[in-house]
């Protein structure tokens, strides 16, 4: 069933500061939860069913100190506009709109180690165009690995897909079809890296048992490096666009 929302809450700070806070209900909470998601972009409260909105409110009160650290702590939105510079495999690249020119995006690394991402066209369509072009880079970077852990496993691959996750950076069913968030394009490759090797793992074991570390670490003896990265700093990700 999927998750019902209703009217944010709106709680007050003994400073006066006023938080609107988004509240959705969920067949499948068995408790209420306050979080901050850096992929929604602020905090969410989730109430279980029967659970009114008013006690949802007074719970969300009693933590509002929590929920202050928490956004405070939340990294700085970076819009994909002229001059904002985001990460690309690990290479940070500068945004430069180029409305004279044609030919979509291209990338253009200086052999000091600078990189840009320049942008053709109108600039309503920047940031659209930008977002494309990442997650097709995601895709072409994602493919290659993918077969290869698939091969390396001796298993058969299904579909792969790139998505705007919120809640995984990857997924994989039980036909074989793998599904990853285009935002592994903005970590480092060995990271990106990870996520593909951990979601070809299972392919072989759907759980997360010894097994099946094990075998993430015959495709990846560094996994536990970038597994590392990801949790420190993958919210980060998120904060792009």
């Amino acid at each position: 069933m999927p998750a019902a929302p209703l009217a944010p809450i709106v709680i007050t700070d003994t400073d006066g500061t006023e938080f609107s806070v988004p509240t959705r209900r969920s067949a499948r909470a068995r408790r209420m939860l306050l979080r901050v998601d850096p992929a929604r972009g602020g905090p969410e409260l989730v109430l279980p069913d029967g659970v009114a909105q008013e006690v949802g409110a007074d719970f969300a009160r009693r933590h509002i100190g929590w929920l202050r650290v928490r956004l405070a702590r939340m990294p700085e939105r970076i819009d994909f506009k002229d001059g904002a510079e985001i990460p690309i495999l690990g290479v940070v690249h500068r945004i430069r709109h180029r409305p004279d020119q044609r030919g979509g995006v291209w990338q253009l690394v200086d052999p000091d180690g600078s990189a840009e991402l320049h942008v053709a066209g109108r600039p309503e369509h920047l940031a659209r165009r930008v977002a494309d072009h990442l997650k097709a880079e995601a895709r072409k970077a994602i493919a290659p690995l993918a077969r290869t852990h698939a091969i390396a496993l001796g298993r058969p691959l299904g579909r792969i897909t790139v998505r705007d996750t919120a809640s995984r950076w990857g997924s994989c069913s039980a036909r074989g079809d793998l599904s990853f968030s285009w935002r592994l394009i903005l970590a480092p490759a060995g990271v990106l890296d990870y996520v593909v090797a951990h979601e070809a793992a299972h392919l072989v074991e759907m759980n997360h048992s010894a097994r099946f570390w094990r075998l993430v670490d015959r495709l990846m003896p560094s996994y536990e490096r970038e597994r590392a990265w990801l949790k420190r700093h993958g919210g980060r990700l998120h904060a792009y666009g």
